[in-house]
């Protein structure tokens, strides 16, 4: 859609080697625990095909999606040492799709369990699966009642050759929560009724919490594409997403004149407006209204008035007119104004700027 130069209302860039760098560092807090990759939701909004061409030339082998038809999709652009995860397993009915498209469910629940034992038994053969354990996020996984479950049913798992155990991390982005030590301490004693099962506890955060954490696989997401892995400290990773918005027009507006829908800002004095064509449809979230901003060679500039469907518009009085042409690219995601600091704006997190962000940008792809 839209993907010649010039017509996109804005342009969306993606640093495929800051995504290879950012790996590669993660690798290095990892040690020998190999690293896995996230590519879920489109490798969260920034085209899952050319991030995980990159992902592999950095080595990895480890791909985690969200669902079946994601696995399907990536499969075929994949060689045939590289592992693929279906985080939420296998849908009621599915499970020979698993075999026919070389991914591996990860089995959340007793029935998905018990459906995926069914196919064992009537293959007669082993069939690969991780088996995913909740150990305090109240979301997939077993939980602690189910794990009894399984435990005292000695065939459960017969036949199923389970290549990890895993679980989730709820807070690990803040390193001081108490909630990470317990939910690793939960995790210890079921890898204890699973001796010698290889584990993955850690996501992008959890890298960051040391080596009690990281175990047999890592599992990053949101770090490799540059949202930062912990609270309140600087990001030790590099930008990858440079998001840029065409100015449409300008205009000169007199003192007590509003601006977009509503009204909901208005002028103190004679302004210079600018419009830019980018807005919620685009994934530019509107509770950026008022609260957002951009950059013009360099400047900073208020977003003022509503975000409405297909536009924003600026206060850029302070900005010199040779800046303004129409067909001029605003900076709107970059490393002036990262994911991170435009999501704090919007009241969310970088994850939902990133895989908010639309179908209609020119996309463009840096080695």
């Amino acid at each position: 859609m839209m993907q010649v130069a010039g017509k996109a209302g804005a342009v969306l860039r993606i640093d495929l080697a800051a995504i290879q760098d950012n790996y590669r560092f993660l690798c290095g807090k990892l040690g020998s625990v190999p690293c896995g990759a996230a590519v879920k939701a489109d490798a969260y909004g920034l085209g899952v095909l050319p991030v995980a061409q990159a992902l592999l030339a950095a080595s990895c082998r480890h791909f985690f999606v969200a669902h079946l038809e994601e696995a399907i999709f990536l499969r075929p652009h994949l060689p045939a040492d590289a592992q693929l995860y279906v985080m939420h397993g296998s849908p009621p009915g599915y499970e020979t799709e698993f075999l026919e498209n070389q991914c591996i469910p990860v089995l959340n629940s007793v029935d998905q369990i018990r459906s995926w034992r069914q196919l064992v038994v009537k293959l007669q053969r082993s069939l690969p699966a991780i088996v995913q354990f909740d150990t305090g996020m109240a979301r997939m996984g077993l939980s602690p009642s189910e794990c009894d479950q399984v435990f005292a049913d000695k065939q459960s798992l017969d036949g199923i050759d389970v290549q990890y155990i895993m679980s989730h991390l709820a807070s690990a982005e803040d390193q001081s929560n108490p909630m990470n030590q317990r939910q690793l301490a939960s995790f210890n004693s079921l890898r204890a009724r699973l001796p010698g099962c290889k584990a993955s506890l850690a996501n992008s955060s959890g890298i960051f919490l040391g080596k009690d954490f990281h175990f047999d696989l890592a599992r990053p997401g949101a770090a490799l594409y540059g949202v930062a892995p912990i609270a309140g400290q600087p990001n030790p990773l590099k930008p990858v997403a440079h998001l840029q918005g065409r100015i449409i027009q300008t205009r000169e507006i007199p003192a007590d004149t509003g601006v977009g829908y509503g009204s909901s800002w208005r002028s103190s004095q004679t302004t210079r407006i600018a419009t830019v064509a980018v807005g919620y449809a685009d994934g530019w979230m509107r509770s950026l209204s008022n609260r957002g901003i951009a950059h013009i060679a360099g400047q900073a500039v208020p977003m003022v008035g509503n975000v409405s469907m297909d536009t924003i518009t600026l206060d850029v009085t302070t900005v010199a007119a040779e800046h303004l042409l129409p067909g001029t690219l605003v900076d709107l995601i970059s490393a002036d104004n990262t994911v991170d600091q435009v999501a704090a704006r919007a009241g969310t997190i970088g994850y939902e700027i990133l895989t908010s962000l639309g179908a209609r940008y020119e996309r463009t792809y840096s080695n």
